[in-house]
């Protein structure tokens, strides 16, 4: 089971956001790379960079601190991004620049020829972000609710060639609520690719349920704001997941 930090960069900044709203923004770090070397030092094995900005705008807006955390972390371990990614020439120069995945979420849903085209262009460097409220997905920042289920979704991604799904209850993200595990479950059995749980993890509580339900195809689970409030110990919860999922 792999623990994934989160690093959203807003303006350059390392920040948490509550429900994807821009206005809910708490700041974390003025040096998103440093934040990276911190999370790789306390044993994360692989990073998610998420371009707030970008998503809003719909392409690239922080790749200055995003090419400053590839440069201190991306030969040490996997880092994977999101957020206004839109067309093939920025995953390549992404790509080029040391990052291992892309994540498409909102271009995936209104563009699959797009996406398409990446998997067919970077064939295993390509993740798809569904976010979803009540099995339904949103674009747009979350501001956008599609009449899209998740699963008939993710079949269909799958069918394209995605290395794997993050699957988000944005109802539950930034609220440390706890994991919706069963969702999450539901989505992996459907499907013959990983699962990457994320959305309201707040203790070893949550690690335990993911750990018991890796052999469903969970992946793993990206940590966000609980490991920056305290509620959860990075280090402690990869520990216990070595452990479960070793045992």
């Amino acid at each position: 089971m792999l623990l994934i930090p989160a690093i959203d960069m807003k303006d350059g900044l390392c920040v948490r956001l509550i429900q994807g709203d821009m206005d809910q923004t708490t700041v974390f770090g003025d040096d998103p790379a440093a934040v990276a070397r911190g999370w790789v030092d306390k044993g994360a094995r692989r990073v998610h960079l998420v371009d707030l900005n970008g998503a809003f705008a719909g392409k690239p807006k922080n790749e200055a601190a995003i090419r400053k955390v590839l440069k201190e972390i991306g030969h040490e371990v996997d880092v994977q991004l999101g957020g206004g990614i839109r067309d093939l020439d920025t995953i390549e120069r992404y790509l080029d620049a040391g990052l291992r995945y892309v994540i498409i979420g909102t271009a995936a849903v209104k563009n699959p020829g797009f996406l398409q085209d990446a998997c067919s262009a970077f064939g295993g460097h390509i993740i798809v972000g569904l976010d979803a409220r009540d099995g339904k997905v949103a674009t747009d920042g979350w501001s956008k609710l599609t009449g899209h289920q998740v699963v008939d979704l993710a079949k269909k991604f799958e069918d394209y060639g995605v290395e794997s799904i993050i699957y988000t209850d944005i109802g539950r993200d930034g609220m440390l609520s706890g994991i919706n595990v069963e969702a999450t479950v539901k989505l992996a059995q459907a499907l013959s690719i990983p699962v990457i749980a994320s959305g309201g993890l707040s203790n070893l509580d949550d690690i335990r349920a993911l750990c018991a339900v890796e052999s469903e195809g969970v992946s793993g689970v990206i940590c966000g704001r609980s490991i920056y409030s305290g509620d959860l110990d990075f280090q402690a919860a990869q520990n216990l997941a070595d452990e479960l999922t070793q045992a």
